[in-house]
């Protein structure tokens, strides 16, 4: 049966990019292909939760901000703005060259331009709760939203947040067309009408999707010639990677992103390299990626070996992360010899975590002992079955030290819960960034965010911590905010509530005929600026 069903993929596909519809009546160079293996759910930016549906969206719409691929904030359809002394008011200036793709709904001219209304729209749609969206959040640091003129937005927040910048690049923020989605009610969805610099043309959900060019799009490249570069992107549906990778080693798609079991070691040697045979046809690109893998302690426990910040430390310093990170990564992903913060993120220290220090693991386990009669300490790592490997390896290294360890493995909702309720003594976790600033991710350790109505999963608790977290929202200088970071960080790893394993990265393979595809620390695939020669 699995046969059967490839082989109809491989026909769908093969058909897809042979057929002589209008929207294939393009050069293959100037299409763009790739497989979204986990399906996508909605082409609304307000439902734009999974990276599958926020890939496709990013080429529809546009916010008033963007991310540039080194997490600056840029320009967009806003063309400029300005914040206000207390750091409360936000003023936007629109560009007014901006157009909605064109659809018949508006009239004679087939679009119209985006104004500030469209803003105070767009905004106030997410927000409804008839919608239903998933980007509500957002906006809960914000008090007002409205339009002054045509080419003016003001945004009033409760209290100074200086990453509000980077949540107005989510894809949350889009704006979109009132007589649009009014008109289609929940069926935009598969009707979008934006401002990207791609507009939608044709959707068979679970087999094919297909963007054209928008030629009315209204940034330019370096150069000063009009984006985008490409006629369309193609995006097919196979199920899983390695259906997936195999396309891309024959050709048929340009692009994969990530390193899944079922082809890593076929593509990569055990360093993290380019086998050989791949070296001609395909490069690879990877970097940074906004993830934190770490162990974390519940600092409530009963636990002897819990409540020990002697024990916590020899966990940090007795295990290898580099040799884990070859053994069982081929080498993709930066091992975590630093703090919370990932690396790629303003704030990120290199210095103030652990290195691996077998002799020095082995002291502090005597300690602990010596000083509790506990001769033969006892802690458990609860894991989901995919990073059992990763326990199992930390598992091995840290017996050496004379700490006897225990995995249990359950399912990801039962993990979901424990540690969301205070049941797990020592769990894996991670963590990947809602919105490309620090404060995300020192906001686990902030004492009001207790889980489970927080992420504070840990209950860690410091008095310090929470003033430094405090002052930073009225830190508007961005060089003085990243000091306060690092130095909660470091206050953090200090205390030993988390056992840092990793930070991740995003690692991209390309066809040789690929330019312009780059690569940044939140994995978001822009590709306006692509092309294919």
């Amino acid at each position: 049966m699995k046969t059967l069903q490839f082989t109809i993929y491989l026909s769908i596909i093969a058909s897809f990019f042979s057929c002589k519809t209008e929207e294939t009546k393009v050069n293959n160079n100037t299409v763009f292909r790739y497989n979204e293996h986990k399906n996508i759910g909605s082409l609304d930016p307000a439902f734009a939760k999974d990276l599958a549906d926020i890939w496709a969206t990013n080429q529809l719409f546009n916010g008033l901000v963007q991310m540039d691929n080194n997490l600056n904030v840029q320009a967009s359809i806003a063309k400029d703005w300005t914040i206000s002394d207390n750091a409360l008011t936000y003023t936007f200036n629109l560009r007014t060259d901006v157009f909605f793709h064109k659809h018949q709904l508006f009239g004679t001219d087939s679009t119209r331009t985006v104004t500030a209304k469209d803003f105070e729209y767009s905004f106030n749609r997410v927000l409804d709760k008839k919608i239903a969206s998933s980007g509500q959040w957002v906006f809960n640091k914000v008090d007002d939203f409205y339009a002054t003129t045509d080419s003016t937005f003001v945004v009033k927040l409760k209290q100074p947040f200086p990453a509000f910048l980077g949540l107005l690049t989510m894809k949350y923020c889009s704006v979109v067309p009132k007589e649009i989605t009014e008109h289609y009610g929940s069926e935009f969805r598969s009707h979008p009408i934006g401002t990207g610099p791609f507009k939608f043309k044709r959707w068979e959900e679970n087999i094919k999707l297909v963007f054209r060019k928008n030629h009315n799009y209204f940034e330019k490249d370096n150069n000063g010639k009009s984006l985008p570069h490409l006629e369309a992107v193609a995006i097919t549906f196979l199920p899983d990677k390695q259906s997936e990778f195999l396309q891309f080693a024959q050709g048929n798609i340009d692009f994969v992103s990530g390193l899944d079991a079922s082809y890593k070691d076929d593509i990569l040697t055990a360093t993290g390299n380019l086998r050989p045979h791949y070296k001609k046809n395909v490069n690879m690109i990877r970097g940074p990626y906004l993830n934190t893998e770490y162990l974390a302690f519940y600092m409530e426990s009963n636990l002897t070996e819990i409540q020990s910040t002697t024990l916590r430390k020899a966990i940090n310093y007795g295990f290898d992360r580099k040799k884990m990170m070859t053994y069982l990564r081929n080498g993709i992903g930066i091992p975590a010899n630093g703090g919370f913060i990932p690396k790629g993120l303003p704030g990120y220290k290199s210095s103030i975590g652990y290195t691996y220090q077998p002799e020095k693991a082995k002291e502090l386990v005597r300690q602990f002992s010596k000083s509790t009669g506990i001769k033969n300490p006892k802690i458990t790592i609860t894991t989901t079955g995919n990073y059992l490997s990763f326990c199992e390896f930390i598992q091995r290294e840290l017996q050496k030290t004379g700490l006897i360890i225990s995995i249990d493995v359950m399912p990801a909702s039962a993990l979901k819960s424990g540690k969301a309720n205070g049941k797990l003594d020592l769990f894996r976790a991670s963590w990947v960034a809602d919105y490309p600033d620090a404060e995300n991710y020192l906001s686990l350790y902030y004492s009001k965010n207790f889980a489970p109505n927080g992420p504070n999963y840990t209950h860690f608790k410091n008095e310090e911590f929470d003033n430094l977290y405090e002052s930073a929202f009225n830190q508007t200088n961005v060089s003085k905010r990243q000091l306060l970071y690092t130095k909660m960080d470091s206050l953090v790893m200090s205390k030993s509530p988390i056992v840092p394993l990793f930070y991740d990265e995003v690692v991209r393979f390309t066809r040789k005929n690929v330019y312009g595809l780059g690569i940044n620390p939140i994995n978001l695939l822009e590709l306006k600026n692509v092309s294919k020669r």
